[in-house]
């Protein structure tokens, strides 16, 4: 690959390497200039540009991440489309990340052009969270390195994720006259919420007194229609003959463990009744936080057997700091300012405005192009979208893209082309999503026709996603009527990737099975501009 500045006359057919604002147009990275961009970078005044020429034999970036990306999916993943020469693999279900680290090593060791990096082992993943990605550090890599990690990558897995199994779940906690029954009752609560990831669920809780024998006599009542036991214990294990334990050894049970290297999580007890675990959880699994409950937890809802020697070697990284990659409960408002989602942007601006009436001269003007105070409708609503201050903003044009790209001339925002935009709403989501960086916790889809949604409106629904953990479905609604923009969480982004046609949001607002939010914005969140009447009706003017 020669790589360099060049003049333009020598630039045709060359991969551009960094990206170039020509006029109201910005040519991205990894741009095959063709004669258009060459007379795009003339007219900007622009005579030369740093581009990269394939030799024969070398791949460029795209392709062969793509190639990677898809040799590494397994039932429990899926592949994005290949961007900037990354491809991401996101979990396909709730499971747990299970990776062998030796393949993933000799794999970075094949070349330094090529890159696999991965959450950790044993990461508890939600579908639609990213579970590893592939990067083509320059813009083509040679044959011959790409072949040898196709290669590594034959076989067995590199990683995958193993799905949770649903378990009904017996709760024992145990009583002392210091322990509020509030505290017994949150403490059910979370476990609910824990067990809620694998679709397991708390079938029958039993209080009895902090006692070995009475502990023992629960065990065994539980054994009979549960296939997990938790016991919470009213103080804390300090001893291998303590109540939990001993309690396991009275109703006829095994004790694998007392104690582990994890911190928050050290006074975890792990035992069996026969082949049903019984875990001793430790007090800090009465918080919401991440602790070594967690960790056996998920081992235990996929399928494992932790063993003593399993959770001895938990110790490096063992000593826990909170991180929001790590799915764990919260409770409402609990979300540390460090923690606090992140959200972008996108605004659909691609459709054709078919149900605009032609005008008597033939034609049929463009909604969003339509004049509100003297503003074209979609600058109105990008400049609103900026005034919020959510975050970045992505901006979906398709048809009439090069009037959307004038309209918003010296806006800081991200031009999203959809080429596929005449085959309905699905492809502007699809490309909204790709344009998100990696970090997004949540998508906040603006419709470009909603003349009166204001950045306030913007705030308070980024505001009320945040507070509910950014795990819900957030929505504008007026009264009792649910309406548009709406903020989708990370969780629902593969369901956005497969959408197919002239379908939107709602089909997956109804079907994730998720939370949903609704904060009443008044009529604003029901008002769009889809024909000539309702323009006028708004205030706005036709023109183009």
């Amino acid at each position: 690959m020669k790589f360099g500045p060049v003049g333009l006359d020598d630039a045709i057919g060359a991969v551009l390497a960094h990206s170039v604002k020509a006029g109201a147009r910005r040519l991205r990275k990894g741009t095959v200039l063709g004669e258009d961009e060459i007379a795009m970078l003339r007219d900007a005044g622009i005579g030369e540009v740093i581009v990269a020429r394939l030799d024969s034999g070398d791949v460029g970036e795209d392709a062969a991440a793509g190639a990677l990306g898809n040799s590494m999916v397994e039932p429990g993943l899926t592949a994005e489309s290949a961007s900037t020469g990354r491809v991401n693999l996101v979990a396909r279900w709730n499971g747990l990340f299970r990776v062998n680290r030796d393949r993933v090593d000799a794999f970075n060791r094949i070349d330094p052009a090529i890159t696999l990096a991965t959450v950790p082992d044993c990461t508890t993943l939600l579908a639609g969270e990213m579970a590893a990605t592939v990067k083509i550090i320059p813009l083509a890599v040679s044959e011959s390195p790409l072949a040898d990690a196709l290669a590594l990558l034959e076989g067995d897995a590199i990683f995958r994720v193993k799905p949770f199994e649903s378990r009904a779940v017996g709760l024992i906690a145990t009583e002392l006259p210091a322990l509020k029954p509030s505290v017994m009752d949150k403490t059910a609560r979370l476990l609910a919420q824990r067990l809620g990831v694998s679709g397991s669920e708390i079938k029958t809780e039993r209080r009895v007194p902090h006692d070995a024998k009475a502990v023992a006599g629960a065990i065994r009542a539980l054994a009979e229609d549960c296939d997990m036991i938790v016991v919470f214990g009213a103080s804390a294990v300090v001893d291998d003959h303590d109540v939990i334990p001993a309690a396991i050894e009275l109703a006829g049970g095994a004790v694998e463990r007392v104690g582990m290297p994890v911190d928050p999580g050290n006074l975890l007890v792990l035992g069996r009744l026969d082949q049903i675990p019984v875990i001793g959880a430790p007090g800090c699994a009465r918080s919401p936080k991440e602790n070594g409950f967690d960790w056996v937890l998920a081992r235990i809802l996929a399928g494992e057997t932790p063993t003593s020697d399993v959770i001895a070697g938990m110790g490096v990284g063992g000593l826990l700091a909170e991180i929001p990659s790590r799915p764990s409960p919260r409770q409402a408002g609990e979300t540390p300012g460090s923690l606090k989602p992140v959200l972008e942007i996108v605004i659909l601006a691609a459709g054709k405005s078919s149900r605009m009436q032609q005008g008597p001269s033939g034609d049929a003007p463009h909604k969003l192009l339509a004049e509100f105070d003297g503003v074209p409708l979609i600058r109105r609503t990008v400049e609103t979208a900026l005034a919020s201050g959510v975050g970045a903003v992505h901006v979906v044009t398709g048809y009439r893209a090069a009037d959307m790209e004038t309209a918003l001339a010296g806006l800081d925002v991200d031009l999203v082309p959809c080429p596929d935009y005449h085959d309905g709403m699905a492809s502007s989501l699809r490309a909204g999503l790709a344009a998100l960086s990696e970090k997004t916790s949540g998508m906040l889809v603006l419709l470009a026709d909603m003349p009166f949604v204001s950045a306030d409106d913007l705030r308070r629904l980024a505001k009320a996603f945040d507070d509910a953990g950014g795990q819900s479905i957030t929505r504008a609604a007026s009264g009792n009527k649910r309406g548009n923009p709406l903020i989708l969480p990370r969780s629902t982004f593969v369901a956005i990737g497969q959408l197919e046609g002239d379908i939107g949001a709602r089909s997956i607002v109804a079907s994730s099975g998720l939370d949903v939010v609704d904060v009443d914005i008044g009529d604003a969140a029901l008002i769009d501009v889809d024909t000539r009447e309702a323009v006028t009706e708004a205030g706005g003017v036709l023109k183009g």
